[in-house]
Order: C-alpha cells, then structure tokens, then sequence
C-alpha cells in the first residue's frame, strides 16, 4: 500500500515538475482512450487562438454537407487587410472547395479559410451562426469565434475547451488526412502548385501523428494541437502561446517523451524551458561557439608565441640587410 502511495505522489510530482517549465504558456496532455489528464499547465486560461480557428471552420463547412468538387473563386474580399498575412492563392483563382479546404487545414491559408466562410449558406453570417452552434454543442464554454481564419485577436479559447475540439475534430476522416499530409500538390488556374503542411514533424521520422494544426498571431504566439501515438498510447496535446517555433516543437517532443517514457521528465523539462533563450542562436550554432572558445583557449598562448617568434625573425632581418 504504501510502495503504491509512494508511486502514485512520485508519478504526480514528476508531471508537475514536467510541466512547470515548458516553453508554451497553456499545455494540456490528455490520454485519449481513458481522458486521463497526463500533462497540464494553465489549462483554464482564456487566450487568443490564431489558426487553430480552422479546426472549427472545417467541421462547420463539413457539417453543411456542401458539394466538395464546386469550385470556389477566391474573392478580393478573401485578402488579409488586418494583419497583412501572405498567401500563396491567387485572387480570381478557381480551386474547388474540397481543395480550399485542404489549403485552409494543411497550410493554414487565410484567403482559402475566408472563402469558405463567404461560400457558407447564409454567407458569413450563417457560418457565424452555425459556429455558434458548433461551440455550444461540444460544450466550449470557455470559447469565442468571431471569423474563420484566428487572425483576430477576439478568437479566444482555453487549453481545456480546445482538447474538446481536437476530438471532435479527429472524428472526421478528411480533417484527420488533409492536416496529416506533409505537403499536396494543388490545381491552382491550370498549373499543379505544390503548398507543404506549416507543422514540420508532420512526415517527420519517429512521430504517428493523427491529427495536426498549427497557429500563430503575435497575440496568440506558437500553438499547437495534434494528435499522437507514442508507445502504443493515443495522446492529444495542446500548447498555447509558445515564444518561438523552436520551444513548441521542444515542447511536443517532450510531450511525446513523458508519454513513452524515454526520459527522466526533469531533464526534459529543463530542455524545453531553455529552448527560448537559444532562439537566436541555434543549439549547433551554440556548440560552435563553444568549441571555438575551447580551441582558443587550449592553444592560444602557444599561437602567441609563435606568432612573436615569426614577427621577430622578420624584422630583425631586414635590419641586418640594410646595414
């Protein structure tokens, strides 16, 4: 009894202690197949959610059931005149909704999430509405979602609500394959354009991955929801509000780390939390360095001398043949 009450309170301080320095702000790691919580850092905090939005825009146009070969041309309107986001999708370009989506999901394109929302029924007001409706029947009490792409700030949600909508979005099989395909090529005005998924370790060696998106604003920083299978455990991870590229993939990796148990958490935890700190200077970047300075200081008072001793002959020599 006590050798299980002894594992249970170690089992317990390893995840806090885990948890505490990751470099994302909100974490959440749930078990999906018992919803046991495995990793959990500020989960109840509301924060802006960037294009993790596109989860919620994608089950809406799904739910209406609309003719996925209809083609769509992307409108002027679909631009980006908020933050000035760039995309690779044309205006004037007829691509078909199925392919919109998978722009929308896979290489998180804000002109193809606005079109779709502009080609809801009921236009940009009914996919409102009908994300209204999506909101409050997975039970995102905690969430607001004002338009399809997460470029406003006032799309905001918790760690805790966004879990609920990373399972309702794996139930559908064309989210789970769009946002799972490392790169597609597209039909873009006649001419196949190839667009790549905006998360690296989709396709990456080591990862199963069964549902993936990412999201970045400056208010929301780095986000990450995604799906995975590591040692023969189906987990969904959530990170929030990560302050470079580099800590959310630390992030997942350790995530994935604790759940197959390859490390100690501790050491993986200090890891991820330095990840930050090294944004500017890559971690070979770092060994580089460090190496140089090894080098420096091994033979450097070695090189001086030499360098006296050549500097010496030469110009003693001249010296001596001007005489």
């Amino acid at each position: 009894m006590l050798k299980k009450l002894f594992a249970t309170v170690l089992m317990s301080f390893s995840a806090a202690a885990f948890a505490v320095p990751f470099g994302s702000q909100s974490v959440l790691v749930v078990e999906d197949d018992t919803g046991k919580i495995l990793l959990e850092k500020n989960a109840d905090r509301v924060v802006p959610i960037a294009s993790l939005t596109k989860l919620m825009t994608a089950m809406v146009v799904l739910d209406a059931r609309q003719d996925m070969d209809e083609l769509i041309e992307i409108d002027r309107s679909d631009v980006d005149t908020f933050k000035h986001s760039s995309s690779r999708v044309p205006v004037g370009a007829l691509i078909s909704r199925r392919d919109v989506l998978h722009l929308a999901l896979m290489s998180s394109d804000n002109r193809a999430a606005a079109a779709l929302a502009r080609t809801f029924p009921g236009g940009t007001d009914g996919f409102k509405a009908a994300v209204k409706r999506k909101i409050s029947a997975l039970g995102m009490t905690q969430t607001v979602i004002e338009e399809p792409t997460g470029l406003s700030p006032r799309n905001r949600s918790t760690a805790g609500d966004l879990v609920k909508m990373a399972a309702a979005s794996s139930k559908y099989a064309v989210i789970t394959n769009m946002t799972t395909d490392s790169k597609n090529l597209i039909n873009i005005n006649g001419r196949e354009v190839e667009y790549r998924n905006t998360n690296r370790l989709v396709g990456a060696k080591g990862w199963d991955i069964g549902l993936s998106k990412t999201g970045y604003t400056s208010e929301a920083g780095r986000c990450l929801i995604m799906n995975i299978t590591a040692a023969g455990k189906n987990a969904t991870m959530v990170l929030l509000n990560a302050g470079a590229s580099s800590a959310r993939i630390l992030d997942a990796l350790n995530v994935r780390r604790f759940i197959a148990g390859e490390q100690a958490p501790v050491r993986v935890a200090k890891a991820s939390n330095r990840a930050p700190r090294f944004k500017a200077a890559s971690k070979r970047g770092s060994i580089k360095a460090s190496a140089k300075r090894a080098r420096i200081k091994a033979s450097a008072g070695n090189a001086k001398l030499k360098t006296v001793k050549k500097r010496g002959k030469v110009k003693v020599t001249p010296k001596r043949r001007k005489k």
